[in-house]
């Protein structure tokens, strides 16, 4: 598909408001390193402090036209879905998917579902598209995430636009005029957004309690100093695909509603993260609520681009009611432009390395995070992916099904599993094992002399012993390997201890001392490193003590 060096496009972005781009110096040096050639748009990265000298001085090559840096390039990297351009100052109106040249790789956020007419207009170009809101969740496609990367700054910027319109201080202040109690900041998701904005505000000093459907986040939430405020709903299943919470049913949104009317009125600022892909934002907030509010009380509505979960957020305003100001910018991380250009550069830089080096470059279907990003392969639509079925291999049928159940599954019976094999190899070696050390005991108790067997005797019965005492300590304390190093230093102190009593030897009673001494230290300094390292987890001194 991509003949001699691919050369990366990388225009500057059109979207109103928009200040980010696609790569930074720093990625562009990646990208080079990874053998591409670069070109990007004059100006390209200006709004987000990023001057054309820097883009140069990295290896980049500059391109002054529009239209040039899209049909030369075979990879374009871009943020926002190409768009329509419209006419001014004697450009013609045309669109950026009409610019791409046939064959090209387009690796940008896409919103398939919502995009369709976007997505006949790629194909008539037969290119080949990677959505990056299509990103699988899993482990290994971590480093490509950029709705990660993005949401983690949204939820930071979120507190400081809530910081902004707020008017007082976050932290609780002690001045000769008085004290002023801590800001009260309630966060509802506990996503990535979600923690983002709960530690942000933490830090700041705030008294910060959080919301999420997901139980199993209430961990998350209490190690950034949050409170969890837990609702008294019995609910399996609260979780989602692709770490999403999925919709409730209306007895649980009945509490979820009677739990926000009775918090939400305590609280100066309220910040909002829940969003279900593919549908819009769920209304959490009422305008009842917002009226139960104090005057100067802030929402920030990080859900505003899929309508809002307050019923009264503009999407892209600030309105006010009630004295209550709702923040509905969709813009946030464009707010942050420089950092946020840098984390959405490295999540591309890493997926360029998934898929080349640039001698290798290709578009491998085989992975399951690239095949989840694929939406369009040379002009045919790809995507939704296909879903991975586990294979009939896998399926092991319950003890009680019958023959004929087993054999529609596919499984023959008499056969036994790999696991079984391994079992019984590894049991007839235990058994050779324990019949040679039994030959060499009696060999040993038969041929060598009486000191010796004695000595021999204390030795075993110290490794068994020394065996049980360190592998039984608990690591609840601290960490399993400090576990073990103190039970061994543990261990040398009590010989140690025994030798420098009995003193027949004076070179004998200071080594003993020596080694009691060393010893003393390793214990008494994992505990002073534990007790350190459990302090960088708590949060009660910026909670004012609380």
């Amino acid at each position: 598909m991509i003949s001699g060096i691919p050369k990366i496009g990388i225009p500057a972005e059109i979207e109103p408001g928009e200040r980010r781009v696609a790569a930074t110096p720093d990625t562009v040096r990646r990208l080079i390193k990874l053998g591409y050639a670069v070109h990007i748009e004059a100006g390209a990265g200006a709004k987000a402090g990023f001057s054309d000298a820097q883009y140069e001085a990295e290896g980049a090559t500059l391109v002054d036209e529009t239209a040039a840096c899209w049909s030369y390039a075979d990879i374009i990297l871009k943020v926002h879905p190409p768009a329509q351009v419209l006419a001014d100052s004697g450009a013609e109106a045309h669109h950026e998917a009409d610019l791409m040249r046939e064959g090209a790789v387009l690796i940008s956020l896409i919103n398939p579902a919502q995009n369709t007419a976007l997505l006949e207009r790629l194909a008539l170009q037969k290119v080949t598209v990677l959505g990056l809101d299509c990103v699988p969740r899993i482990s290994r496609a971590q480093s490509v995430d950029v709705l990660s990367s993005m949401a983690a700054i949204a939820g930071y910027r979120a507190v400081i636009e809530a910081a902004n319109q707020f008017g007082r201080f976050f932290g609780m202040q002690m001045t000769a005029a008085g004290s002023t109690p801590p800001c009260e900041v309630m966060v509802i998701g506990a996503g990535v957004a979600g923690l983002s904005a709960i530690a942000t505000a933490s830090k700041m000093g705030a008294n910060v309690k959080a919301f999420d459907v997901r139980p199993a986040v209430a961990e998350e939430i209490q190690s950034l100093g949050a409170t969890f405020l837990a609702l008294d709903f019995s609910e399996e299943g609260a979780a989602g695909s692709g770490g999403y919470a999925k919709v409730m049913s209306e007895e649980f949104i009945a509490a979820e509603m009677a739990m926000f009317r009775r918090e939400i009125p305590t609280a100066d600022i309220v910040i909002t993260t829940a969003a279900i892909p593919g549908r819009p934002s769920p209304k959490l907030i009422l305008e009842d609520m917002v009226d139960a509010m104090r005057p100067g009380s802030v929402i920030v509505d990080l859900a505003a681009q899929g309508g809002g979960n307050c019923a009264l957020t503009r999407p892209g305003e600030v309105v006010e009611h009630g004295g209550v100001q709702i923040v509905g910018y969709t813009n946030l991380t464009s707010r942050l432009p420089g950092h946020a250009s840098e984390y959405f550069g490295r999540n591309l830089a890493n997926l360029l390395k998934l898929l080349g080096p640039a001698e290798d470059f290709q578009i491998n279907e085989e992975d399951a995070v690239i095949r989840g990003m694929l939406v369009m392969r040379e002009g045919e639509i790809t995507w939704p992916p296909p879903t991975i079925e586990p294979s009939p291999t896998q399926l092991s049928p319950p003890e009680t099904v019958g023959d004929e159940r087993k054999e529609d599954l596919g499984v023959a019976s008499p056969m036994p599993t790999p696991s079984a094999n391994k079992k019984g190899a590894s049991s007839l070696l235990g058994g050779v094992a324990i019949v040679l050390a039994a030959a060499l005991m009696g060999a040993i108790g038969l041929w060598a002399p009486a000191s010796f067997v004695q000595h021999f005797t204390v030795f075993v019965l110290a490794c068994f012993v020394g065996w049980q005492l360190v592998w039984k300590v608990s690591a609840s304390l601290h960490t399993p390997l400090m576990s073990v190093t103190n039970a061994v230093s543990g261990i040398i102190i009590v010989g140690g201890i025994l030798q420098a009593v009995e003193g027949a030897n004076p070179q004998v009673t200071w080594l003993a001392g020596a080694a009691i001494l060393v010893a003393s230290i390793n214990i008494f300094g994992g505990f002073l490193v534990t007790q350190r390292m459990l302090k960088m987890f708590r949060a009660d001194g910026a909670r004012g003590g609380k």
